[in-house]
């Protein structure tokens, strides 16, 4: 089974992977921008991922982007791709999940996660390893609405299923509930397909 998993910067995606991880060891899971910089740093000196998105020129970053979808697509077994269904660049958002790219990764869904702006805002000011723009709250409202439409979109070109985990008037009771809510349904979709295989 592929799943590709969509969320803004800073929803939680790499937490709740590690989840899945714990518990469904032999799922191989990728980031797609990972794939991106190493083949970016090659090519263009690009350091960090939120280098390309400025560094590199659309035609040049479109390029990159199909050959980590080619290097992506020949992974067997259960795979989840973390990525993102749209990428702010120069003012405006691209597709992160253009036909030409969900065509090649063909995956079975596309899982999105939409939490509340404030959530988002406040677990990017906790990851000192990003260097990335600040956005207000209505901006990243507007970037989740463009995420959902381009998440649709995608699995269209790609004949998946969507399935959207709405976390906004979901407050966490605990730490971490949201992410062990969202590995959850993750694990029971990898599950039920096995047990049909």
């Amino acid at each position: 089974m592929k799943i590709v998993i969509v969320a803004l910067p800073g929803s939680g995606k790499t937490t709740i992977l590690n989840f899945v991880k714990q518990k469904l060891p032999d799922v191989k899971i990728v980031n797609y921008g990972d794939v991106m910089l190493e083949i970016a740093k090659k090519r263009f000196g690009i350091q960090h991922r939120d280098e390309m998105r400025k560094k590199i020129p659309v035609d040049e970053y479109r390029k990159v982007q199909e050959e980590a979808a080619e290097y992506i697509a020949s992974l067997t077994g259960d795979v989840i791709i973390d990525t993102h269904a749209s990428i702010k660049i120069g003012g405006g958002y691209y597709p992160g999940l253009p036909d030409r790219i969900i065509s090649k990764l063909k995956p079975d869904v596309i899982l999105l996660l939409e939490y509340d702006p404030k959530v988002i805002l406040e677990r990017r000011k906790k990851d000192p390893d990003r260097f990335r723009d600040l956005e207000s709250e209505e901006e990243i409202e507007m970037h989740q609405q463009a995420n959902r439409y381009y998440a649709f979109a995608a699995a269209n070109a790609g004949e998946s299923t969507v399935h959207v985990l709405n976390f906004r008037e979901k407050p966490e009771s605990r730490p971490f509930e949201h992410a062990e809510v969202a590995a959850e349904y993750i694990v029971n979709l990898i599950l039920r397909t096995r047990q049909k295989s």
